[in-house]
């Protein structure tokens, strides 16, 4: 104010000076805009392999499952397993691939993995009537009777027609004993598919049970069906001669032995 009244002109602003921008300044940001397009460019690729390969996996994993059943059937277990290992790999939830390797596993003398296959398979899919029914096929090799017996009884209620599932849980309750329980289960066997091994079965609970005529009109059947397999001439020559048929019996016995050792 005293220099107002005065008649001073005050002091003018001081320009704003620029600090000037180097050729480094000037590379860094084009740094970063560069690694930010490669970052934005990076994602997208990322994005579209993720959905490239979700979409080329369940193809592939296929191929891999269809390979491994093709080996499977020509017994090429270690491999066919190798298959499906691929398809498992490539698609986690593949309920068919962990079946069809506890199959590769159990026709390889695998039993333990093979089960843990199988209920791979039904924690996938549960009351799968095929995974039930290879488990119940599974627990009876390695010895769990009630194992097979309690999965035999899920497929049926599954499917009460499925022959395959009583032959397993009347084998079963034989083992522990039951004999007259696994008669009912092999003649409903016969009844719903009449091959030579139920009527082999039944006729094995029929001798047990020393119902000796009725076995050897079982193991008739099986001989009519199959009669280069051995196992039935010995088992009809018991019945014949619990039953005092020593010449049938004979003759049995000795037609057994030439095709056992053929």
């Amino acid at each position: 104010m005293a220099d107002q009244l005065q008649g001073k002109t005050p002091p003018a602003a001081a320009p704003l000076v620029l600090i000037p921008v180097t050729a480094e300044d000037v590379a860094r940001r084009k740094r970063r805009v560069v690694a930010a397009c490669c970052a934005a460019v990076l994602l997208a690729a990322g994005i579209a392999g993720w959905l490239y390969k979700r979409s080329v996996d369940p193809l592939r994993a296929q191929e891999s499952y269809d390979a491994g059943v093709r080996l499977l059937k020509s017994a090429r277990y270690s491999q066919a397993i190798l298959s499906f290992d691929r398809a498992i790999a490539l698609k986690p939830d593949f309920a068919d691939a962990y079946l069809m390797r506890g199959e590769a596993y159990a026709s390889d003398s695998q039993t333990e993995r093979a089960i843990a296959d199988f209920s791979k398979a039904l924690e996938i899919r549960r009351g799968d009537t095929a995974a039930l029914l290879a488990r119940a096929s599974a627990y009876l090799d390695a010895k769990d009777f009630q194992g097979a017996i309690l999965d035999a009884g899920r497929a049926l209620q599954n499917d009460p027609r499925l022959a395959a599932a009583y032959n397993i849980r009347g084998t079963a309750e034989r083992y522990l004993g039951d004999a007259q329980r696994a008669l009912d289960d092999f003649s409903r066997a016969v009844e719903l598919a009449p091959n030579a091994d139920n009527y082999f079965q039944r006729g094995a609970t029929l001798q047990l049970l020393g119902q000796h005529r009725r076995a050897i009109a079982d193991f008739d059947q099986v001989i009519a069906m199959s009669p280069d397999e051995a196992p039935a001439y010995f088992a009809r020559a018991e019945s014949r001669r619990a039953i005092g048929d020593l010449k049938g019996a004979q003759a049995d016995h000795l037609r057994g032995r030439y095709l056992d050792g053929r």
